[in-house]
């Protein structure tokens, strides 16, 4: 007698890790979704400078109207989203930069939009990302806790430099077939999409601050914050040197090489490529290598950052400079994962967006003088010896950080900083691999 089988057994529903919670989740989308348009449109605004008529001094004028408004507003961004509900911040921010997006979006697709018109509304975008970087580090940060935060800023990691490679090729795919305009108009659709998105996190377990003594008192405060702790001004001071002469390899002598020497823009575009790979590699690693010393591997981890600069400055065979390209971008995302859980571990939830503020600050603040000078540089120097000159800072500040001793000493904890400034109950109990 045959024996009918009995319906298969269910199989049980995968649950995501405990550290993948709601907010978690939610910012990590958004993230995604404004990485993919904002990559995309950083080149869609080049490209409307140079169909307008523009050159390229103009298209410099553009990204500077950027980073201005960036700098200016970045520490009183993040006195506001340390005083204000974050994630109101951060849709107010969103809502800005879409219409700033659009505005633009309509000029270019109207056709022969002005230089004054382009720089203002790009303008009002680097407004709204000085009050909406310190408000999302610090909501990132809140959103996770326990000795998983390190994993799941390396998830979340990766998945932004996931999306910013893949944005900033299928960026230029679509300015090269449909237009600028409509690249502009993509990325204000992906704000529109994010700031909803931001709209349901949960906010109701962060405590609600009392109220303080206005917003000097609040950036006085940050600044304690900031530089009672010698090893977080002194990284911050560390990487406005190294992100200001990289960012001037990469966006002034980089191109030059490559046009004498490797090829042209093709050659560049993949080694670009290439450090992207490397850091959606680097997040892939630190979701499984937890350092015990958080700062000390991070830190040692900076000093290949100087290889493509030195690269570019033999000039070495483009292969070559490809693998020294991932190699950089592995290397930095690990700094930058350990740099995340190091200030999730000890900086106190009420003033993280502040200190977020002054360490964006920090990052941002040299890049535009070091880009206008790389070619009064190169005019006195020559080429090869400035390059030289920027992989040589990037190794010297990098070994004067590691004289800190809070750099060689901080350890990884199961617990971060409570809102009093002191370890919660568990929090001296060290976790994790070798350091």
């Amino acid at each position: 007698m045959t024996q009918t089988a009995g319906p298969a057994p269910a199989r049980p529903r995968r649950r995501p890790p405990a550290w993948a919670g709601r907010n978690y989740s939610l910012l990590t989308a958004a993230a995604v979704i404004t990485s993919l348009g904002a990559n995309g449109s950083l080149i869609a605004a080049a490209f409307a400078v140079l169909d307008a008529g523009g050159d390229g001094g103009d298209v410099g004028l553009v990204a500077a109207a950027r980073t201005l408004p960036l700098v200016v507003f970045l520490l009183i961004g993040g006195a506001v989203a340390d005083r204000l509900p974050r994630h109101r911040v951060m849709v107010a921010a969103n809502a800005l930069n879409c219409l700033s997006q659009a505005a633009f979006a309509v000029l270019v697709l109207a056709g022969e939009p002005r230089l004054w018109q382009m720089m203002l509304l790009t303008a009002l975008g680097g407004t709204g990302q000085a009050f909406f970087s310190p408000a999302a580090e610090g909501m990132l940060m809140s959103s996770v806790s326990g000795e998983q935060a390190g994993r799941a800023f390396a998830f979340f990691r990766m998945a932004t430099q996931g999306a910013a490679l893949g944005g900033a090729a299928l960026g230029g795919a679509l300015v090269a077939t449909v237009g600028p305009g409509w690249v502009l108009a993509v990325d204000a659709a992906s704000f529109a999409v994010a700031g909803a998105l931001r709209a349901f996190l949960d906010v109701r377990h962060i405590p609600p601050r009392p109220p303080g003594e206005g917003l000097l008192a609040d950036l006085r405060e940050g600044w304690r914050e900031f530089a009672g702790r010698p090893w977080l001004w002194g990284i911050v001071v560390q990487f406005s040197i190294t992100n200001a002469v990289v960012g001037a390899a990469d966006a002034v002598y980089g191109p030059l090489v490559a046009r004498d020497h490797l090829g042209g823009a093709a050659p560049w575009g993949l080694a670009l490529a290439a450090f992207g790979a490397g850091t959606v590699g680097g997040a892939l690693l630190m979701t499984r290598w937890k350092p015990r010393r958080l700062l000390l591997a991070g830190t040692l981890c900076v000093f290949p950052v100087a290889l493509p600069s030195a690269a570019l400055a033999v000039p070495v065979p483009v292969a070559v400079l490809y693998v020294l390209m991932f190699v950089a971008g592995t290397t930095v995302e690990v700094f930058g994962v350990s740099w995340m859980t190091a200030l999730h571990q000890e900086i106190p939830e009420d003033k993280l967006s502040r200190v977020s503020a002054y360490d964006w600050f920090g990052s941002v603040s040299l890049l535009p003088l070091a880009t206008a000078l790389a070619g009064p540089a190169e005019s006195a120097f020559g080429r090869a010896p400035a390059l030289w000159g920027c992989a040589g800072l990037v190794v010297l500040v990098t070994g004067l950080v590691l004289l800190i001793p809070d750099v060689r000493g901080l350890v990884r904890r199961t617990a971060r900083v409570t809102a009093s400034g002191a370890p919660s109950a568990d929090a001296e109990r060290a976790v994790g691999g070798l350091g």
